[in-house]
């Protein structure tokens, strides 16, 4: 089944633009999946959309409501909502670059693949992915979809980039409530002694195919089992379910564009522009770029990122002995 993308933009670095798409990295229907079926009809159970003292109401008439407190709600029409003017629904632009161990893995969310969009966008797509490469930086910046600006962080992978989104600091727990407690004296040296031997004799290089979904397997085959045996209790909905669903110029003017890029980020010192708000004098010469040529070519979907096999992949077991 082709990937779908979930996002059609732009990554723009100062003066240069590379029209992209992004693509979910994990998929959701990797493991077992459950209806609820209701035993006595042998239907599926549906949720329905109500209010009381009226019954189910269409999508239609359902608004947004933000609590202002004592069961007072303020409403919002969706068109206001749609409204809200974010360049980042549509240019996720690099505004800071971090070495690649600098942010804290709880702060990572979800992965997704950056792909090109076509031949001439790939030109400057390799140049940004060899240069993080290269420097060993990590580059930041944001964009809107699905109803929320998402902080990204962007990095290598294999031929492709991989974007990551990431929470804000406000989404993190502290952990001093939960940590508080724990003593802070140094453990025995020699049961540390004991444990890090252990450490020792169980490392090895990350191999996601040794581990399995064990929880996964078991449900897997008591389904089996219970699919050759006639007796088992068995349903037919009836059908009731509903849907739910390159060349040579393109890198000369890159060069222009990146040289160009040096210059404007010299003679405006270390200015840093927040994501969400514009590069001065920068509109006219983006339209330039080597990307923007791009911008309304077909995609061609060319991630083949080697990380891809340990999108499905669980903790929960291991093939290989201690």
């Amino acid at each position: 089944m082709a990937s779908r993308a979930v996002w059609k933009g732009q990554i723009r670095l100062s003066l240069v633009s590379i029209p992209v798409e992004i693509h979910s990295a994990t998929r959701s229907g990797a493991r077992v999946r459950f209806r609820q079926i209701h035993g006595p009809s042998g239907k599926r159970v549906r949720y329905e959309k109500t209010v009381p003292g009226v019954g189910p109401v269409k999508a239609d008439d359902i608004l947004k409501g933000y609590e202002l407190g004592d069961d007072e709600y303020l409403l919002l029409e969706p068109d206001e909502i749609d409204a809200i003017k974010l360049e980042t629904k549509k240019t996720l632009e690099l505004v800071q670059f971090v070495g690649t161990d600098e942010i804290p893995p709880l702060y990572y969310d979800k992965p997704y693949y950056v792909v090109p969009t076509d031949d001439l966008a790939e030109d400057a797509y390799r140049v940004v992915r060899d240069a993080l490469r290269q420097t060993k930086k990590v580059g930041l910046g944001q964009l809107t979809m699905r109803g929320k600006e998402y902080l990204c962080a962007l990095r290598p992978c294999g031929d492709g980039i991989l974007l990551e989104t990431l929470h804000y600091a406000d989404e993190i727990r502290e952990a001093d409530p939960l940590f508080s407690d724990i003593e802070d004296d140094a453990a025995d040296d020699e049961l540390l002694d004991v444990a890090t031997e252990l450490i020792e004799r169980k490392s090895d290089t990350f191999d996601p195919e040794a581990f399995e979904d064990r929880y996964d397997q078991a449900l897997r085959e008591l389904i089996d089992t219970k699919r050759k045996d006639r007796k088992s209790p068995r349903a037919r909905t009836g059908g009731d379910d509903s849907g739910g669903a390159k060349g040579d110029d393109n890198v000369v003017d890159l060069m222009s564009a990146l040289k160009k890029s040096l210059d404007s980020d010299g003679k405006s010192g270390r200015k840093r522009s927040s994501s969400g708000s514009k590069s001065s004098g920068s509109s006219s010469s983006r339209s330039k770029s080597s990307g923007s040529k791009s911008s309304g070519s077909k995609s061609s979907s060319k991630a083949k990122s080697s990380g891809s096999k340990s999108s499905s992949s669980s903790s929960g077991g291991t093939k290989k002995s201690a």
